[in-house]
């Protein structure tokens, strides 16, 4: 058994594959903040108004609480009892509670003091509950409501959790909606219900979600099958697909293709020399000009930074910056060596990238993807009429909008066009509910939309198309419908005779 716990294949069953290590992707877990970080030893993280450093998390497993104590360290947690002798008192109602400012004799230098002493933040609350006037004349829900409050504010309790889908969708509707164009969390899910997302399939995406819903597909088909990403301008953003933390194996069946090339692709014009191009022209101004590479770097990881959370601005930035520059793999190439070796690498990585996209043009060449994911910020209708084509018959294709306007051209565009069948046009409606004794119901505040989809099944054209005369022709099967009972009257007389 500890053999097997050791192999790389993920078995869910063995807690040591649950162990955090350095490198790892990780989402803190704050009340219900999401942030997105990699482990480092000796890196600063900031979140939520604290920082601390994450060398004490390596170890541990997946879902550990930490506090964070003096030094910006994470200890372990231990659970204790919540229920407490002041909180047991509490009064019938609120009436006669007054907010003068006057209840808490405790003053803000009276609690900055119990910080530089050192006290945990628990034992700052039950002091605060303590010295407060109007506690236990306050109603047991009014009592639950300022401890949370108040452990909010004092107490830093964090939870490790793994990456995944659904955690990393909230986490970015919460944070930063317009990155993945408003697509919340259920709408994902919908979409690779209906795509019918599985490990073996050949699948085509085109996202400007900065990867949410390619890492969904990665994570759905487990590194089995194969994946073509098509990319709008010069690469594909995969901000939040690294935060997913996938095995190297994962990558070996994911290829990008430009979206600029389809057309070509469509029409049988393509050819390696349209991507042998491209490295050139880029190996000669990145020769021109050395910080071309640097500028494309920090503009990475402004995207991976802007998918953590939106106060990891300058502090993080500058370490991060500062990590990358003392990496030997990521210096110039003034430090690195001579500018000739900088650059013999640079054509040898888009050596390989013009590869990719040569194994990428022929999987699409085949025109036998089993399905086809459009979640873009660019109108749908060119994208998917001419996208289709690469995709085989009896197979589901889904378009994500914002909007319901776009989608409904596009069902219009379809249906004229004809070649597929099952269209739907949806919107899902959610609703978070509070779940606690005496007192669940609808929370105030929820989503007043999170988008639409355009979903149904491919059909072959080829026999309709060959066959001309069945539009021209309709009247003609009518009238061979009528002859069939002719033909029996024919029959009846000589039986008679």
């Amino acid at each position: 058994m500890e053999g097997s716990g050791e192999q790389p294949g993920p078995q869910p069953q063995h807690p040591g594959d649950h162990r955090i290590r350095d490198g790892d992707f990780v989402v803190l877990k704050r009340e219900d903040v999401f942030k997105a970080v990699q482990v480092q030893r000796r890196k600063k993280v900031t979140f939520e108004k604290q920082w601390f450093y994450l060398d004490n998390v390596i170890g541990h497993s997946y879902g550990t609480t930490f506090e964070v104590t003096s030094g910006g360290s994470l200890q372990p947690k231990k659970k204790r009892e919540e229920p407490t002798a002041e909180t047991k008192e509490a009064g019938t109602d609120n009436r006669n509670i007054v907010d003068d400012g006057k209840s808490q004799k405790l003053t803000q230098d009276d609690i900055k003091a119990l910080k530089d002493k050192g006290i945990k933040g628990e034992e700052i609350v039950q002091q605060l509950i303590e010295n407060s006037t109007t506690f236990r004349d306050k109603t047991e829900f009014a009592q639950d409501k300022y401890i949370k409050k108040k452990k909010k504010k004092y107490e830093a309790i964090i939870t490790v959790v793994k990456p995944s889908t659904r955690i990393l969708s909230i986490m970015y509707y919460a944070r930063e909606p317009g990155k993945i164009n408003h697509m919340r969390y259920d709408t994902l899910a919908q979409m690779l219900t209906l795509g019918n997302i599985r490990a073996g399939n050949k699948m085509i995406v085109m996202e400007t979600c900065a990867g949410l819903v390619l890492g969904a597909m990665m994570e759905r088909m487990g590194g089995f099958g194969s994946i073509i990403q098509l990319y709008p301008g010069g690469g594909p953003v995969r901000a939040a697909t690294a935060c997913f933390g996938f095995p190297k194996s994962f990558l070996n069946g994911l290829y990008e293709f430009p979206l600029n090339k389809v057309d070509s692709l469509l029409h049988g014009t393509f050819s390696a020399e349209m991507l042998s191009s491209e490295p050139k022209d880029s190996a000669l101004v990145e020769e021109s000009n050395g910080t071309l590479e640097e500028k494309q770097a920090s503009e990475q990881e402004n995207e991976d930074s802007m998918a953590e959370a939106p106060e990891s601005n300058h502090p993080e930035d500058q370490e991060t910056m500062e990590t990358i520059s003392q990496d030997p793999e990521h210096k110039g190439p003034k430090e690195r060596g001579s500018k000739k070796d900088y650059i013999q690498e640079k054509q040898r990585r888009q050596e390989e990238q013009r590869k990719r996209h040569l194994e990428a043009a022929a999987l699409l060449s085949e025109r036998n993807a089993d399905g086809l994911i459009v979640a873009s910020r660019f109108h749908p209708t060119p994208l998917l009429l001419s996208l289709l084509d690469f995709v085989a018959p009896s197979r589901p294709f889904v378009v994500y909008c914002q909007y319901k306007e776009p989608l409904l051209e596009c069902y219009t565009k379809l249906r004229e066009r004809g070649g597929v069948i099952n269209l739907r046009l949806s919107e899902t409606w959610l609703r978070n509910y509070q779940v606690l004794p005496d007192r669940s119901h609808p929370k105030l505040l929820m989503s007043g939309g999170g988008g639409y989809l355009l979903s149904g099944f491919t059909v072959a054209m080829d026999n309709l198309k060959a066959d001309t005369r069945l539009k021209s022709n309709a009247s003609t099967l009518e009238s061979q419908e009528t002859e069939e009972p002719a033909a029996k009257k024919r029959k009846c007389p000589e039986s008679d005779s």
